[in-house]
């Protein structure tokens, strides 16, 4: 690339997204490419095929970007499609658990590679309310699917078409040199992290009950009359202290308590304080004093 002197190679950044280049170059993959532009390191464009059959867009060929932070791979990238697919909404961040929405699930061993086995696989899942997702009927994504082949991207100045077949023909020569290649997969731990995204997503979706709700059920004839004649009768006491007759209509007498006499506190009430005894030591001193005083 010719812009890579402008950067610090220095940089672990730097090293990894120069590493996932080299690597994506040199081992071309028949159903995906990416690559970084020539002016700016932490922008990619990829092409995906879409997933195979029967899925609608098995014979779709799709564009988007790829926007890296700068504290990736600590951090998830962001992508956008640019190519109408009827899954995902075009030129709009999509939520998955690789991207930016999600940075709890994301693992820094994963790279674009990864992210790019998993939106093929995830493409083809119900998008349930995920921002960036869109549902569509599978004729139109039929139809899109097809006229996804001959996009053209204003940056890369080639079509879907020409790029897929490019990393085709890639993919067979380095096949044929050094045999066929494991089929790639979407990590496990990944693939849960999608399926709870995808249940909370549900989940957050207004829930329709099979049964009709009891709070708005039209009553019948009959609720009715039960309900009329609830409404006459008077309300039982919800904690009566005593059972009441059912035959007793009149009210219930009041009970009247006999007085009780009042109640007389004693201030001096208890054990003898000490300035009490206090005062009669000093009366006694003194009038001993005041006799003492006269016999001399």
């Amino acid at each position: 690339m010719s812009t890579r002197g402008q950067f610090n190679t220095k940089s672990p950044t730097i090293k990894r997204i120069l590493k996932e280049a080299s690597e994506l170059a040199s081992n071309a993959s028949p159903d995906f490419h990416a690559e970084p532009l020539e002016d700016d390191l932490f922008e990619w464009h990829f092409t995906i095929k879409g997933p195979p059959e029967p899925s609608p867009y098995h014979t779709g060929i799709y564009h988007g970007r790829i926007v890296l932070p700068a504290q990736y791979p600590l951090r998830p990238p962001a992508f956008r499609f640019l190519t109408p697919s009827g899954r995902f909404e075009v030129n709009r961040e999509i939520c998955l658990s690789i991207s930016g929405h999600h940075e709890e699930t994301w693992q820094p061993a994963w790279g674009i590679r990864t992210a790019m086995v998993a939106i093929r696989s995830f493409m083809d899942t119900d998008a349930k309310g995920q921002l960036g997702g869109i549902e569509c009927s599978p004729e139109i994504r039929t139809r899109m699917a097809g006229e996804s082949v001959s996009f053209k991207c204003a940056v890369c100045a080639k079509s879907n078409a020409q790029i897929m077949k490019e990393r085709e023909e890639a993919a067979a020569l380095q096949e044929a040199k050094a045999g066929k290649k494991k089929e790639e997969s979407v990590p496990e731990e990944l693939r849960l992290a999608y399926r709870d995204e995808l249940a909370e997503s549900s989940a957050s979706w207004p829930q329709h009950p099979e049964k009709p709700d009891q709070s708005t059920k039209v009553p019948s004839s009959t609720d009715s009359a039960s309900q009329n004649d609830q409404a006459e009768r008077p309300a039982a006491p919800e904690a009566p202290a005593a059972p009441i007759s059912a035959s007793t209509s009149s009210p219930l007498p009041t009970r009247t308590l006999p007085p009780q006499p009042p109640i007389v506190v004693q201030a001096n009430a208890g054990p003898p304080l000490a300035w009490v005894d206090a005062c009669i030591y000093g009366v006694l001193a003194a009038l001993l004093f005041m006799v003492i005083r006269k016999v001399f």
